[in-house]
Formats: C-alpha cells, structure tokens, sequence
C-alpha cells in the first residue's frame, strides 16, 4: 500500500498524471495474464497480444 501513496504523490507533486493511465494497463494486462494462466481461455487471451 505504501507504494500506492508515494506513486499518487509523486504523480502530484510533478504533475506527471499521465502516468496513471499507463499504470492502469499495465495492472489490468498483468493481472489478466495471471488469472488466464493455466485456464482454457488462455489461448483466446494470447490472441490479443
């Protein structure tokens, strides 16, 4: 959680909140690769990369 708190204000001091976008995705596409790992829909989720 810590390193939630030093991104938002780092983010804040530097007025950089464009990363937050980028951030996002690269949790939402990691984390959907760890949850299809294994699974049968990994194939279809490879696809989209």
């Amino acid at each position: 959680m810590g390193f939630i708190v030093e991104f938002w204000d780092y983010m804040r001091v530097r007025k950089k909140f464009w990363l937050l976008p980028v951030f996002m995705v690269m949790i939402l596409v990691g984390g959907l690769l760890v949850l299809t790992k294994g699974s049968a829909v990994a194939p279809f989720i490879y696809t989209l990369f």
